[in-house]
């Protein structure tokens, strides 16, 4: 049996902080993943924005109220999910991800928590566990699962490394640089056939 796992952000919605940044006009809040690879600073700088800021999780989570999913994104994992089992690996929150799962038809989430002080403030966060993408492609494979993952930034290179077969969607070229090893898609429809090339290619040789 085969299973595929999908990020979130950059994949199949836009990116929430970008989006937030934009709202907000801080510039300071487009970084992500795609520029940053040590995941814990990235966050800590993050929450002490938001701390200088006096922006609370609801500021957040308005801005995602009004977010959609990327052009595509609902049919293409509709289509996957007719065929494939499909988890959704990310490292945003469930805090954060509720109004795009619901829009997504709520897919399997593998995710992380915030958390939140009695004024509304984001004080922490508490991540599921270090490198908890990777950890689930790993413990589906030790279940007996064929394993197929698609991300696009830095965090995804764990998860995409242990699959039996790992592809980016519409990377920044910089990340592209750093890890040829996984093919390159730009498209939904180039990743649909690529995950169902791999699918033949793992059952053919299984």
């Amino acid at each position: 049996m085969q299973v595929v796992c999908l990020d979130l952000e950059g994949v199949l919605i836009p990116e929430i902080w970008i989006e937030f940044s934009k709202r907000t006009g801080i510039a300071e809040f487009m970084r992500t993943t795609r520029d940053e690879p040590d995941y814990d600073k990235l966050m800590r700088f993050r929450i002490g924005l938001l701390a200088q800021h006096k922006l609370k999780l609801a500021d957040i989570q308005d801005v995602i109220g009004g977010m959609a999913p990327m052009d595509g994104a609902k049919a293409f994992l509709d289509d996957l999910r007719s065929r494939f089992q499909v988890i959704i690996l990310s490292d945003t929150f469930y805090e954060f991800a509720d109004p795009m799962m619901r829009q997504l038809g709520r897919p399997t989430l593998f995710c992380h928590k915030l958390v939140i002080d009695a004024a509304g403030f984001v004080a922490d966060y508490k991540l599921r566990q270090p490198n908890q993408k990777a950890h689930a492609v790993n413990a589906l494979k030790g279940l007996n699962f064929q394993v197929i993952a698609a991300g696009d930034s830095y965090n995804d290179t764990g998860m995409l490394g242990a699959a039996d077969a790992g592809f980016f969607i519409h990377p920044p070229e910089s990340i592209v640089a750093q890890f040829p090893q996984f093919p390159v898609n730009r498209s939904y429809a180039e990743l649909k056939a690529s995950i169902d090339g791999a699918a033949a290619r793992l059952l053919a040789a299984a």
